[in-house]
């Protein structure tokens, strides 16, 4: 399928869009199952969908796109499966390092990288410093990343500072400060595709007034268009935040 053209991507940012956007990539292995080949041909369409997307989130205004790539619950996958994963992603990142500048791409990792191999945390280690450099369109790659995970982390760490006297009382705004999206605005808009309706433990705390959308096209399927139609039904809900309605 080919990708939008740039002139329908200019059509779609004349309209508001989220300032950030999270989305889980969920249905590869049944996309791939439907058509009797293994797992991983749908993990590999997968990741070329995320190139698609990225490119075209970028290209209608938004400014920040969170992807749950892998939870820390997918090691439990079977082992081929999970090299594939992460065969795919340093892919991903070689690809990144050579395009990041030029198509001004922030990429910033959100989870535990100590379980990841030497290779994956050097290629990170060099997106980090590419990123630094850049102001941008930014991309957060959820790897090795668990909602509840992240926040007893936070709650180290905080605890940390407290005892080292570096931090005292604090509120939701300093706490925040703590985890790894620390400075971005919370996703506006949560999206899934694969026809499950849960977070499945993503972003369990900047997620509490996102906007949710679920749909049943399995991420390989997932076009520019489903981006629109999602967008769309969030620019018709009505966000109060616990406020009455006037």
């Amino acid at each position: 399928m080919a990708l939008f053209s740039k002139k329908e991507a200019e059509r779609s940012a004349e309209r508001a869009v989220p300032r950030h956007i999270a989305i889980i990539l969920d249905g590869n292995g049944r996309w791939a199952k439907k058509r009797g080949l293994p797992r991983t041909a749908g993990h590999a369409v997968g990741a070329e969908t995320m190139r698609k997307i990225t490119r075209y989130c970028r290209d209608i205004g938004v400014e920040y796109l969170s992807l749950y790539v892998f939870s820390t619950e997918n090691w439990n996958r079977p082992p081929e499966e999970v090299a594939e994963l992460m065969r795919l992603l340093e892919k991903y990142l070689y690809e990144a390092i050579d395009d990041m500048a030029k198509e001004n791409l922030r990429i910033v990792i959100f989870g535990d990288k100590s379980r990841l191999s030497p290779k994956i945390r050097s290629l990170i280690e060099r997106t980090d410093e590419i990123t630094s450099h850049i102001e941008g369109f930014q991309v957060n790659l959820c790897l090795n990343y668990g909602g509840r995970d992240e926040i007893v982390r936070a709650a180290r760490r905080y605890a940390q500072d407290v005892a080292e006297g570096r931090a005292n009382d604090i509120d939701e705004a300093g706490f925040s400060q703590y985890l790894y999206s620390a400075g971005l605005p919370d996703p506006e808009l949560l999206i899934r595709p694969g026809g499950e309706m849960r977070t499945s433990n993503f972003l369990m705390w900047q997620l509490a007034y996102s906007e949710m959308y679920f749909v049943d096209t399995l991420w390989p399927d997932f076009t520019p268009h489903d981006i629109d139609k999602a967008i769309d039904e969030y620019l018709r809900r009505d966000r109060r935040f616990g406020k009455v309605k006037e």
